[in-house]
């Protein structure tokens, strides 16, 4: 916002102030993730700048613990590069499996979210539901609780399912499909607020007039509702993902030596032995992020536009 031509010399100095705290913050939150991302170029095995990286000689620079990511674990990683070198990498590499295990895992878990969120929020959104605000409440509630004790909980309840009823059945814990449900359980939340937040600009004369125009509710609701919430719907789904993406408390409760995604991969790497190679992985992360908040971005600018909102 551009200071007005009549402002006093009280309100010019507020202004420019108040655009020194708010650069302050940026920094302030920025920085400790944009300086990783130099440092994952360093030449030297050391999480600190070196005097060639510091004297922009090309020499401090390389991308050997982006190299890395693709060679640990490997049974022939020196081997030349042609297609069994490839197919080592796709069984073998550690992080490789990891990076597998975290896509799969956050795939499916954000499609469970998305369905149960969706259709959790199209509940809330009606008027005439009753105890809308407990319900909701409870359903919010894995953003809230600390998620040592979601995981915790979790886990001993998925180390025996069937307990609750008395009966005893399989393990949850050790699986994809135990994995796949923590992770949706910390996902559905977010599906859930931007959903609703988007169902709270949503016409609901669009959905008599569809009725009386004599469609069904499953017309109604493919025709008219989703394509005029999806924007919401996208946003809680890549909320959802980054959510599964990032999560390692879970994993390391209730997956096993299988199911070791990215984060927990990191984790281990940090216990074992502290290498800029986990500079690199979180420098990928970054960029993905980025590119998943930009997304989320555009999309409510879409629905914005959907809605004669003008974006801003």
């Amino acid at each position: 916002m551009a200071l007005p031509t009549y402002a006093d010399p009280l309100e010019k100095i507020w202004h420019y102030t108040y655009k020194v705290i708010c650069t302050a913050i940026f920094v302030f939150l920025i920085a400790p993730i944009l300086v990783i991302i130099p440092l994952s170029f360093n030449a030297e095995p050391y999480f600190t700048f070196t005097q060639k990286m510091l004297a922009l000689d090309p020499t401090g620079y390389s991308m050997r613990w982006y190299d890395s990511l693709l060679t640990v674990g490997m049974q022939a990683p020196d081997a030349v590069r042609d297609g069994g070198w490839w197919s080592d990498l796709w069984h073998n590499a550690a992080w490789v499996k990891a990076a597998k295990n975290s896509v799969i895992i956050g795939f499916w878990s954000t499609i469970l979210a998305t369905i149960l969120g969706t259709l959790a929020a199209l509940g809330l959104s009606r008027p005439e539901m009753p105890y809308r605000r407990a319900v909701m409440a409870i359903l919010i509630s894995p953003m809230i609780v600390p998620i040592i004790i979601i995981a915790t909980g979790l886990f001993f309840f998925y180390s025996n399912p069937c307990s609750i009823v008395g009966v005893s059945c399989g393990r949850l814990t050790s699986t994809y499909v135990g994995v796949i449900l923590a992770h949706a359980t910390l996902g559905i939340p977010f599906v859930i607020i931007t959903v609703t937040a988007t169902l709270s600009g949503f016409d609901q004369s669009l959905i008599r007039a569809s009725a009386s125009l004599g469609a069904n509710p499953r017309t109604t609701f493919f025709k008219v509702i989703m394509p005029l919430i999806l924007p919401g719907v996208i946003s809680g789904a890549l909320f959802a993902f980054v959510t599964s993406f990032d999560e390692v408390v879970t994993v390391m409760f209730i997956a096993g030596p299988e199911q070791q995604t990215i984060p927990r991969q990191m984790w281990n790497g940090i216990r074992e032995a502290i290498s800029p190679a986990i500079l690199a992985v979180a420098t990928i992360l970054v960029v993905i992020s980025i590119g998943l908040l930009a997304t989320v971005e555009l999309l409510r600018r879409r629905g914005e536009r959907m809605r004669g909102v003008t974006p801003h």
